[in-house]
């Protein structure tokens, strides 16, 4: 009898051969795992960096006479609650901060992450005790940030208020030749100008229009002519020659995240300057890429100086 097992087993090891084509598509498949891998870990990296501090002096057109400079930081968007947020670097953050000795600091809102109502009073507490670490001799003032207002407002401006942050909403309140403006926010329909301006009004001194989305900025009179914000994040995943991935919430029936004039950093309109920081932390998504966190140092003072 003839001995066919040769054969069979070459036509075994040809059936379980791969052709060409299958090879080409795992190959095609690990580059592009190898890919998704890459991005998401230099994302990752990026949204957990060490914040950029960025500097502006700001002169202003109605400063009192005498009055010294002040030096204010301005942070946003510390998302608290995601793997770019931990409590250990934003203790971190607020020692960076500490270290630069503003005299004031101002915080843009979205102090956690969420999209729907919950119980976040222990985050909250706990990222509000690292908050109360920062040393300003004129204080820390806030406003709310969208996710604020959709998980818990109350609970965070409670928790806020107990380290010692001034919580504003619609409101002004006086730091020495500034007057820090609160202005609600527009993304989720808090924003009330009529009253924020009367408040002001009342106070005289250079307003500073403190809010968290700038696309409040064209409905503002005209006497607010400086504008800090934050709530874009810069794009956060802005690719060259694409831009910003993602402009639309999936969470509000796609609706446009923010105005694309007030993207990022200086903009500079007739008798207006807006300021819009990237913030500290990352969304929903901790990641970014193109658009690194940072905050800002600016210094504001009378134009003659």
């Amino acid at each position: 009898m003839q001995d066919s097992s040769d054969g069979l087993l070459t036509r075994r090891t040809q059936a379980r051969a791969p052709s060409h084509g299958t090879l080409a598509t795992l190959l095609v498949g690990a580059a592009l795992l190898l890919a998704v891998a890459g991005f998401v870990s230099v994302g990752l990296t990026n949204a957990r960096a060490e914040p950029i501090m960025r500097s502006l002096a700001v002169a202003m057109p109605n400063w009192a006479a005498g009055a010294p400079p002040i030096r204010v930081a301005l942070l946003s968007d510390i998302h608290v609650g995601n793997l770019a947020m931990d409590l250990g670097r934003l203790e971190r953050i607020v020692a960076d901060v500490n270290a630069a000795k503003p005299d004031l600091v101002l915080i843009a809102g979205d102090f956690t992450v969420g999209h729907a109502p919950g119980d976040v009073s222990e985050r909250a507490s706990a990222l509000a005790a690292r908050l109360a670490g920062l040393d300003a001799p004129l204080g820390v003032v806030a406003v709310l940030g969208n996710h604020d207002y959709w998980v818990s407002p109350d609970a965070i401006r409670s928790a806020l208020v107990n380290a010692g942050v001034v919580v504003l909403e619609n409101q002004a309140v006086p730091r020495g030749a500034l007057t820090i403006v609160g202005v609600g926010d527009r993304f989720s329909g808090h924003d009330d100008i009529a009253q924020a301006s009367n408040s002001a009004s009342l106070l005289g001194g250079a307003p500073v229009v403190l809010t968290h989305s700038p696309d409040v900025v064209p409905d503002l009179p005209r006497t607010f002519t400086v504008v800090l914000a934050g709530h874009t994040h810069c794009g956060q995943v802005d690719l060259p020659w694409w831009g910003p991935v993602n402009e639309r919430s999936p969470y509000e029936h796609g609706r446009r995240l923010y105005d694309p004039h007030y993207l990022c950093g200086v903009i500079r309109d007739p008798g207006r300057l807006t300021i819009v920081t990237a913030g500290v932390g990352s969304g929903t998504v901790p990641l970014r890429i193109g658009a690194m966190p940072d905050w800002w140092l600016l210094t504001f003072g009378s134009k003659d100086r």
